[in-house]
């Protein structure tokens, strides 16, 4: 049993709850589960023609789906943080302590072969144990 479980949350996909479920299921009494999404900001020449009130209206909507998504559920508690998705899972869980991360994955397709997803490279580089949640 776990007694800090991070659960990255993909706001647009539908497995979120079940990840939650599950980092449940994995822990201790009085666990602490964090629920996190990591907001990727606009890249290269793109963020160029952006806004900045843009991309600071879309970070803010995004924090407020993810409280609408842990909202009323006990011991969960949200961040979100601005990163590259992997590597800003793998380091949040490296400076906080996480002992598990839940992570919700996708059937792979070809792409995940040549590039990996985001659940693969998780499993890859963190120090800490790693459950993967694929839907069925």
């Amino acid at each position: 049993m776990y007694k800090k479980v991070l659960v990255p949350m993909a706001l647009d996909h539908g497995i979120s709850q079940h990840t939650l479920e599950v980092a449940h299921a994995l822990s201790e009494d009085g666990a602490e589960i964090v629920a996190l999404h990591v907001y990727e900001m606009p890249q290269g020449s793109v963020s160029a023609y952006l806004d900045k009130t843009l991309v600071a209206e879309g970070f803010e909507r995004a924090r407020r789906q993810l409280l609408e998504k842990v909202e009323g559920l006990d011991g969960v508690t949200a961040e979100i943080v601005k990163g590259h998705t992997a590597r800003t899972i793998i380091d949040y869980a490296d400076s906080n302590g996480i002992d598990c991360i839940v992570i919700g994955s996708h059937k792979p397709d070809l792409s995940d072969y040549f590039l990996g997803s985001t659940a693969s490279r998780v499993v890859r580089h963190a120090h800490c144990a790693v459950h993967v949640h694929r839907r069925t």
